[in-house]
């Protein structure tokens, strides 16, 4: 039934991804890497192309080619930027309608970076380092809940039933980015109560990076 298809296009080029998913409501725009984390690198709710999610739709609703939403670039990398997998649909995106009577689409290119990754259950200590004389460069932090595995053992289940209560968060790479290592503990006084009554957990992703050294000054010169 067209009304529940969601086009998923992964274009491999030099490591460069993309999803494609036709504007309803119930679709879900899924971003994932098998490696590393997700680095989105551009994103558009509107539409470029007349093609692109095109079945069964009238010429009038496909003509006008240069329709995008501003802002949702930035919304799409604060959601699922440090992450190996992000899901979420047009409803999210779609502020206001940027071009009426158009049939629009989410499309997202994204790159896959290597990265480390760390897990802290809530009131549990997220412990980050790096080897001697590298630093700590995070690429993205969430606080909450995305699935019902993660954190769990022993749990009542109403405790995790909720997994769309998940946050980004730049306080780790506040407290981190330049350390060689980090403590964060992960609870509700550090980062907040996004959803209460839902046990939470602490997701980071960084790397470990030589600094960049400073050039040395050079001698001022003597004018003759």
């Amino acid at each position: 039934m067209l009304l529940f298809l969601t086009v998923f296009l992964c274009v491999k080029s030099a490591s460069m991804e993309r999803a494609i998913t036709c504007d309803y409501s119930l679709n879900v725009h899924h971003l994932s890497c098998d490696q590393g984390v997700i680095s989105v690198q551009s994103a558009l709710y509107g539409r470029a192309d007349s093609t692109i999610c095109s079945e069964g739709r009238p010429e009038e609703q496909l003509s006008d080619c240069h329709c995008s939403l501003d802002g949702t670039t930035q919304y799409v990398k604060g959601r699922c930027d440090g992450k190996k997998v992000c899901e979420l649909n047009t409803n999210e995106v779609r502020k206001y309608n940027p071009c009426r009577g158009t049939f629009k689409y989410l499309d997202t290119n994204f790159t896959c970076l290597p990265a480390l990754t760390k897990v802290a259950c809530q009131e549990s200590l997220a412990v980050l380092f790096c080897d001697v004389g590298q630093i700590i460069h995070v690429y993205g932090a969430d606080y909450g809940r995305r699935d019902h595995t993660t954190c769990t053992y022993d749990l009542p289940a109403n405790n995790y039933q909720n997994v769309f209560c998940s946050f980004p968060t730049t306080k780790v790479a506040e407290s981190c980015n330049g350390e060689n290592s980090c403590i964060i503990q992960a609870s509700n006084s550090m980062f907040g109560n996004p959803c209460h009554g839902t046990y939470k957990y602490l997701e980071v992703a960084y790397v470990c990076e030589y600094p960049l050294k400073a050039p040395e000054a050079t001698p001022p010169r003597v004018k003759q």
